[in-house]
């Protein structure tokens, strides 16, 4: 219950320190709401000459554009999380003081991306879908149910993508600088993740292989969830399982780069 108490704790002064960040908040909405209408008119001529492309309407590849715009801060599909921080803190030896903290360090960490995402969630993400579902012709559900589906796939995404930021931060253990790995991981998320375009789009092996991996449970899973092309237990499935896969990996690259290698800095 005390470790509980202590994890909450985190997650709200994550979501409060992000709070403060006012005109960056601002900034970050208008950026995204400016992103989407590119994004949206582009989807419109596309669908104009592939009608039905992917499997969606042209309201559902509207209504994806903005989802994806609502995710892209919340579940920082190109980077932008706690990772930043946390590779900072190995570079300059300060992560020998998370390692003596009464508190696991991949759960404290976990604990304050979440308060992250959930402020970015609610103060980024909500005001350019809102704009979009005012201005064009989207395509949202009606059944309460579906709507609890997508956000219990949201929340899901949001633990699937701090495991692969974790495992891109542990990299410092062992690098002199993670920039590469993380600039790297930054272009597979807004790839892999279905953010330019839907996984449903790509051609045959391609297609099959992405949505495979790790990043379609950010965007293109929720998406198909809300949109009611997917089977929500089956989306809700398949994140759970990345989810349990990239924690305990990132469990087991932390015991290994505690036990063996000297942190640089200290």
């Amino acid at each position: 219950m005390g470790s509980g108490r202590l994890y909450v704790a985190v997650a709200a002064g994550g979501f409060r320190r992000y709070a403060t960040y006012r005109a960056a908040t601002a900034a970050g909405v208008f950026t995204n709401t400016v992103f989407g209408l590119i994004l949206v008119y582009t989807y419109l001529a596309l669908w104009d000459e592939r009608p039905h492309l992917g499997g969606y309407d042209q309201a559902q590849a509207v209504t994806y554009v903005w989802v994806g715009q609502a995710l892209l801060s919340t579940l920082a599909i190109g980077g932008g999380g706690v990772e930043g921080e946390l590779m900072e803190r190995i570079r300059s030896g300060d992560i020998a003081v998370d390692l003596y903290r009464p508190a696991d360090l991949q759960m404290w960490w976990l604990a304050a991306d979440v308060g992250r995402s959930l402020f970015q969630l609610l103060g980024r993400g909500v005001a350019p879908f809102v704009f979009g579902a005012v201005f064009f012709p989207v395509a949202l559900p009606g059944e309460p149910g579906r709507w609890a589906g997508f956000l219990a796939a949201v929340l899901l995404g949001m633990v699937v993508g701090y495991g692969l930021r974790f495992l891109v931060a542990l990299s410092a253990f062992w690098l002199l600088d993670g920039a590469g790995v993380a600039q790297m991981a930054s272009i597979a998320g807004l790839f892999c993740s279905g953010l330019l375009l839907p996984l449903n789009v790509f051609p045959g092996a391609l297609g099959e292989v992405v949505r495979l991996l790790p990043w379609s449970s950010l965007l293109q899973g929720p998406a198909d969830v809300l949109l009611g092309e997917a089977d929500p237990v089956r989306v809700l499935a398949f994140q759970a399982g990345w989810a349990v896969l990239l924690l305990a990996a990132g469990r087991s690259a932390q015991r290994a780069a505690t036990r063996r290698v000297v942190v640089q800095g200290g």
